[in-house]
């Protein structure tokens, strides 16, 4: 295939493609629209085995049968709530509209292919599987891929998300524990009940003392914290009976990561004794990758994504770790890497963008990994 071609001829099909996905909404857990768009979108490609599973991933294969497939994703969900305006304006350079990157850039590049595939007859040697994916982002959990990897992961032999920083490829997984923490006091009038404990300021303890930790370290891993939101308290006049916060800890190594939950637990056991209650509740829990990954085959496709991203991006991609979808198939020992197909900024605000050009490089970087998986190239 001439891929230079095939990145000039169906860039404006992308890009109108990639207009519709972004305005339509699709926080985290309400990718229900996306899904259903993505579904039509490939029924009328002519690919008539694509499904919406009970996780909202849409999912279709293609391909001879084999014993073991491959799988291309990138997720639907962004992290704007509902009524976040979608502003979408492209300027002739870039295109503004918040998730016009993470990861509808991604998506739009990925479907255009898949299309493509399906409408010039393109049949790849072995089962290839493409997933658009859900819940991929924040409190979102993974529960899109964990669904994957619960109905298909003894069949999967590895995966690529299309879903990073340009210029990357992540191939090893940050693992994160995140917990919502409501503390209930007494509380009562600032001048009358002056001297009853302070919901805000059990909060404000924890806060002082996750920021005391002194994060392990173990060979080059790194590990991080971060309260992300507090809130409640009635008035200025009022002791707080509730408040409630969202923190984490996150690290790319698993013995780091147990270290980090043993130091919150202590902190949150502390707390306890300063209030008539102290709810902890885990509301995300992403893991690291497993000690007995094959590194051999991990380096396989990492080498192979980087050769084919820097090639089409004339940057010499680098490896990294983050915390992506591939930390699912990580956890169970089966290799994946994250990379991108555009190049854009601004990532998880209302001003993010994308590079218009970039997704004609990103076509080829999409197309070349998908056909060389194939064993089309």
């Amino acid at each position: 295939m001439d891929l230079q071609k095939f990145s000039e001829e169906n860039f404006e099909a992308l890009l109108k493609l990639h207009r519709e996905l972004c305005l339509i909404p699709a926080p985290s857990h309400f990718e229900e629209e996306r899904a259903k768009y993505i579904l039509e979108y490939l029924k009328v490609a002519g690919i008539e085995n694509a499904y919406i599973d009970e996780a909202k991933n849409v999912i279709c294969t293609m391909g001879a049968p084999s014993e073991k497939m491959v799988v291309f994703m990138a997720h639907t969900d962004t992290v704007f709530p509902m009524d976040t305006p979608l502003d979408y304006v492209d300027d002739g350079e870039k295109i503004h509209c918040p998730g016009a990157g993470d990861d509808t850039g991604s998506l739009a590049g990925m479907l255009t292919c898949v299309k493509y595939m399906a409408e010039h007859n393109i049949v790849p040697k072995r089962t290839i599987m493409f997933v658009a994916n859900s819940c991929e982002e924040g409190l979102g959990n993974l529960k899109g891929t964990r669904q994957l990897f619960q109905d298909f992961g003894d069949k999967i032999e590895y995966l690529y998300s299309f879903d990073s920083k340009p210029f990357g490829v992540t191939n090893k997984s940050v693992g994160s524990h995140r917990y919502k923490i409501t503390a209930l006091t007494e509380g009562g009038h600032s001048f009358g009940a002056f001297g009853n404990r302070n919901a805000i300021h059990v909060l404000a303890g924890i806060v002082n003392d996750i920021y005391a930790i002194e994060v392990p370290v173990i060979g080059d891993s790194r590990t991080t914290y971060n309260v992300g939101s507090i809130e409640g308290g009635t008035s200025v006049n009022t002791i707080a009976q509730n408040a409630s916060m969202l923190c984490e800890y996150r690290s790319d190594n698993v013995e780091c990561l147990a270290i980090m939950e043993k130091k919150f637990a202590e902190i949150f056991e502390k707390a306890k004794t300063n209030c008539l209650e102290l709810k902890v509740e885990l509301v995300g829990n992403r893991p690291c990758m497993r000690v007995d990954m094959d590194m051999a085959k991990l380096q396989k496709i990492t080498d192979r994504a980087r050769e084919i991203q820097s090639k089409h991006f004339g940057i010499e991609a680098v490896e990294k770790s983050g915390s992506t979808d591939c930390n699912i198939p990580h956890s169970l020992g089966i290799p994946a890497v994250a990379l991108a197909n555009y190049d854009g900024g601004g990532t998880h605000t209302r001003e993010e963008w994308v590079v218009r050009e970039s997704f004609k490089p990103g076509l080829r970087i999409s197309m070349e990994l998908i056909l060389t998986e194939s064993g089309l190239l």
